[in-house]
Parts: C-alpha cells; sequence; structure tokens
C-alpha cells in the first residue's frame, strides 16, 4: 500500500521466534492482501490474536437498498440538510448513493465507537468536512482534522475517537475493491515519483504507542452488508511491534498538489486516489487556465461509461450555482452534464479558484438509497434551462 514502517519489537527474521522479557513467546499475526502475493504487514501480538468466540453484534449501520424506476436524470442531494443523528461512527453511516464498487454515504458522529470494528467488506475512506479526533488501531494512533482523508484497510481492527464537543460532518466512501494510490505516480521501486501530486512526507501514518488495554472485549466485523459480534478473550492493542505497508494513513486534501495548464485540464489531472471502479478526485484552490483565450469554467461532455459523484465542500463553484458545502451533485453516464447558464461566459478573466471538493467518476451506474430521496432538490435538472 505504501511505504514499508519497522516500528517496536519485531525478530531479525519473519516468521521465527519472538519473546518477551519473561521468555513468554509472541505470536505473529500477518495482514495480507490479494492473498499472499500483494502488500502485507506483520505484527506481533501478547497473545494470540485469533481466539474470539461468537457474540451478538450490537452495532452497525442501515445497509444501502436502492430505490430503481427512476428516470435518468441530473440529481443534487444537499446533505448538509441531513437530520444530525449522532452516535458512534459504527453505528451513524447513512449510505446515499451505491454500486458493487462502493457505498458513497455521510455521518454526523457524537461520541467515540465503544467496540472495535473491522470492515470485511472494504477499504473505507473518509473525507472530514467537519470535525477532528483520532483513529486507533492495534497498529498506533492516528489524528485527524477538517480536511483530512482518513484511510483504514479492509479488515483493520480499529475505533474512532471523534474530539468532544466539535461538530463532526464525514463523508464516507467504503471501496470493495480497496483502495491504492494510482500507478502513474509511482516509480518501479515504489516510491512516489517526483512529479506525483504528492510526496510520502505528505501523509500522516499511525503512531506506534505499543501494548495497551482500554477493557473493550467487543469485535464487530462488517462481511456481505451484515454485522457480525465477536467477543475477545484480551485486548487486540496488544501489538509490541510491526512491519509491512498495510495500515491506517491521514492525508490533507490541501496537500494535494494541483495543477493548471494552457487551457482546462480534464478531472484525471485531479485524480488522487484509485479503486476498482473509481477515480477519486480532489479539486483544491489553484490558479487556473492560462491561455489568453483559455475558458476556466469546465467543458459540457458527455461521460458515457462515467457517473459524476461531486461533493462540495468550500469556496465558489465556477461552473455551479445553487450549491453549497455539503452539497452533492450526481451526473449519471447516458447524458450530458456541464456548466450552469451564464458559468460559461462568466467564468472569462479568472485567474485563480477557491473551491474545494471530492470527485468520484465511477464506471457503474450509482443508486440513490431513500436517505438520499429525502435530501434531493427537485430542481437541479432543470436549472442548467436559461
Amino acid at each position: 500500500m505504501f511505504e514499508r514502517r519497522v516500528v517496536g519489537k519485531v525478530p531479525r527474521k519473519h516468521h521465527i521466534q519472538l519473546k518477551d522479557e519473561k521468555g513468554a513467546l509472541l505470536h505473529e499475526e500477518c495482514f495480507t492482501r490479494d492473498g499472499f502475493e500483494g502488500p502485507y504487514t506483520i505484527a506481533y501480538h501478547q497473545k494470540p490474536p485469533h481466539t474470539q468466540s461468537l457474540a451478538v453484534a450490537a452495532h452497525g449501520w442501515k445497509a444501502p437498498e436502492a430505490i430503481t424506476g427512476r428516470p435518468l436524470a441530473k440529481r443534487h442531494y444537499k446533505s448538509q440538510e441531513m437530520k444530525r443523528v449522532g452516535g458512534a461512527p459504527v453505528d451513524a453511516r447513512v449510505p446515499l448513493l451505491f454500486n458493487a464498487d462502493l457505498t458513497l454515504g455521510v455521518l454526523h458522529p457524537t461520541e467515540p465507537d465503544p467496540v472495535y470494528f473491522s470492515n470485511g467488506d472494504g477499504d473505507d475512506l473518509f473525507y472530514i468536512h467537519e470535525g477532528s479526533g483520532l483513529l486507533r488501531s492495534p497498529l498506533g494512533d492516528v489524528r485527524f482534522e477538517a480536511q483530512d482523508y482518513v484511510f483504514i484497510p479492509r479488515g483493520m481492527v480499529h475505533r474512532f475517537l471523534p474530539d468532544a464537543g466539535v461538530p463532526q460532518y464525514w463523508l464516507s466512501l467504503e471501496l470493495k475493491g480497496g483502495l491504492h494510490l494510482p500507478r502513474q505516480w509511482r516509480n518501479e521501486v515504489g516510491q512516489l515519483r517526483m512529479d506525483a501530486p504528492y510526496s510520502h512526507r505528505d501523509f500522516r501514518v499511525v503512531e506506534f504507542t505499543g501494548p495497551r488495554d482500554e477493557g473493550i472485549r467487543e469485535l464487530v466485523v462488517k462481511r456481505g452488508e451484515a454485522f457480525h459480534g465477536f467477543a475477545y478473550q484480551h485486548t487486540p492493542l496488544d501489538v509490541v511491534g510491526w512491519d509491512g505497508t498495510v495500515y491506517p494513513w491521514v492525508f490533507p486534501i490541501l496537500n494535494f498538489q494541483p495543477r493548471a495548464g494552457l487551457v482546462h485540464l480534464p478531472p484525471t489531472w485531479h485524480g488522487t486516489f484509485a479503486a476498482r471502479g473509481a477515480l477519486i478526485c480532489s479539486f483544491v484552490p489553484r490558479v487556473v487556465d492560462f491561455h489568453p483565450e483559455a475558458i476556466p469554467c469546465p467543458y459540457p461532455h458527455t461521460s458515457v461509461d462515467c457517473d459524476e459523484f461531486l461533493f462540495y465542500c468550500r469556496g465558489n463553484f465556477i461552473s455551479r450555482r445553487g450549491v453549497g458545502a455539503g452539497s452533492i451533485s450526481h451526473h449519471p453516464m447516458g447524458m450530458t452534464h456541464g456548466p450552469h447558464p451564464g458559468a460559461y461566459e462568466g467564468s472569462l478573466g479568472h485567474r485563480t479558484t477557491d473551491e474545494l471538493a471530492v470527485m468520484l467518476d465511477t464506471t457503474l451506474p450509482l443508486q440513490p438509497t431513500a436517505a438520499a430521496l429525502n435530501i434531493e432538490d427537485p430542481h437541479y435538472q432543470n436549472s442548467f434551462i436559461p
């Protein structure tokens, strides 16, 4: 996934004995992706990491259910008008749009996870629109702030501790096929290239803190869109050291280094993360096109193989009117979309944009849930008619 890290106490070679100060044998856990051929991390536990017993799963969110039969149309969902139900992150997700590759939703957590959680269905990526807090895992802790992406690998035991008294408003991206950095940004040894839009230093990774016991013995695992309960015999945070490339990290969206061209650049230039069936783009403040006859506003386009999802974070969007922070536009494949009336001409002469947004192009059509319909702007389709 990322560069290899080694922290804490590990043996000189993998799969050999490691003992604590009292001579007790420690227990190796190989956390692998793509079978045994992909990236991996090896953690060393004080106790066996696989001795959970079955229990009732008392936590989880409602699985997405598609609302079908709706006509093809450009859509605008106002997530900023959603009722903030609060609760722990493990309970608070509200899926809005989804397909077989991913589920997109919003949550407003108000309290720490009371259990450990592991998503066996996919990687989780959050964009912290508002809020801050701490992500805790057996590999260590990492803090997050507003305008950060937070990444948790599939199957990684963790829990969130949102900062108390701080309003939280997160965009969730559950990625069934896994997340990776676009391959064109890596050189032949896996290092981020110098012409990549970010460097290794732009990411914050978990800080290893050593074994701890929070007294929590409950684990909830999501698999097959259902939640399954387990009980630990001991704390899962008993890791004394680890070595590998798979771990949670944080990436501040403003660390993305935008580019400008002589004329308007397509969204692929804003590609930040890649996933099965999706490219995740970051639109950040930047100078715009500098040809003397350039049109800075995005051109109308017909992307016949992509649905476009756009979460507006802040700033003035040259091409749109009637959207605000928290707005979600969904422009499905099969129809042309573009700027609102007057935006194309009105962008002439602009030199900069202060827009901030998260965008996805998906190769499978996105289906809305009932929660999305509850916050839909019914006038959006016709708002493009002069």
